[in-house]
C-alpha cells in the first residue's frame, strides 16, 4: 500500500450510505481506536497510520504487500493457478492451502452494510471461493482425497448454488469408487436448483452423472481437468499417477 491519502469526505462516502452530521467527528474517534488497537498488537505500530495536512489532507497507512491479508491471499492464489496450468500439482496444491488459510471465516461480517462494503464483501468472498474450488480440484487430480468431500460440504454449505462445488463433490466420490454417494450428491444438486431457483441440472454436473452411472473413474477426471487452467493443452493426469480403487 502506497499510504495515498483518503480524506474525511470519501472516507465517509465509503462507511456510510447517507453520512451523518457527525461523519467527520465519527471517523476522528474511529481512527484513534484503531491507533490504540495497533499498538495493543505491537508497540508502534500506530506510526504507520499518519494524518496528513494541507491541500492534500486526510489519513494514510503505511504497509507492505506482506503485511496486507489480501496482497498475500492473491500472490498465492497466483502461484497457485501459474502451478496448475503447469501441472505442477503439489505445488499448487500448497500455493492454494496458503492462500485459503489466510481466511479465518467469510469477509465483511462486522462492516457496515454499505453499497459500497456489500460490493466488495461480495467480490472479496466469491475470490476466496474460486481458491477453493482451485484447490479442491488440484487435490482431485493429485488423488489427494484424504477429507476432501468433508471439506468440499463445507464450501457447499456455504454457497449452494455454486454449480462447480457440487460437480467437485460429486468426482471425489466417483473418483474413489462410490457411485451411489456420486448420484446421491447429484440428486441433491438437482433438487436444490429445481426447487429454489427452477433450474434443470448444470451441463457439467449431468456430465459427472454419466460418469458415475458408467462407473467411469477416468472419465470423472477428466472433467475435473476440463475447468482448470490450461485444460485444453493438457490432459489429466494419467491412470498410474492415483492410487487404483
Amino acid at each position: 500500500m502506497d499510504g495515498r491519502a483518503i480524506g474525511a469526505a470519501e472516507l465517509s462516502e465509503l462507511l456510510w450510505d447517507e453520512p451523518p452530521r457527525s461523519a467527520t467527528a465519527n471517523i476522528r474517534t474511529h481512527l484513534a481506536g484503531l491507533r490504540r488497537d495497533l499498538d495493543r498488537a505491537e508497540p508502534g505500530l500506530s506510526d504507520r497510520l499518519k494524518t496528513v495536512r494541507g491541500a492534500q489532507s486526510g489519513y494514510g497507512l503505511s504497509a507492505d504487500p506482506v503485511d496486507v491479508d489480501l496482497s498475500r491471499f492473491t500472490a498465492a492464489v497466483c502461484r497457485g493457478r501459474t502451478r496448475l496450468l503447469h501441472r505442477e500439482l503439489d505445488g499448487a496444491i500448497d500455493s492454494f492451502e496458503e492462500a485459503v488459510a489466510v481466511w479465518r471465516g467469510p469477509f465483511g461480517q462486522d462492516l457496515p452494510a454499505t453499497r459500497w462494503f456489500s460490493a466488495h464483501v461480495a467480490g472479496l468472498n466469491n475470490a476466496r471461493l474460486d481458491a477453493c474450488q482451485d484447490l479442491f480440484a488440484a487435490c482431485i487430480l493429485a488423488g489427494r482425497l484424504e477429507m476432501l468431500s468433508y471439506r468440499i460440504e463445507s464450501a457447499v454449505a456455504e454457497a449452494p448454488y455454486r454449480q462447480r462445488l457440487w460437480e467437485l463433490l460429486a468426482a471425489v466420490h466417483c473418483v474413489n469408487g462410490d457411485a451411489v454417494s456420486a448420484l446421491t450428491v447429484i440428486k441433491r444438486c438437482q433438487e436444490l436448483l429445481s426447487d429454489d431457483l427452477g433450474l434443470d441440472l448444470p451441463p457439467s454436473v449431468e456430465a459427472m452423472r454419466s460418469a458415475a452411472l458408467n462407473w467411469d473413474r477416468e472419465q470423472a477426471l477428466r472433467l475435473v481437468a476440463r475447468q482448470v487452467p490450461g485444460s485444453d493443452q493438457v490432459g489429466p493426469p494419467s491412470r498410474r499417477e492415483h492410487p487404483s480403487v
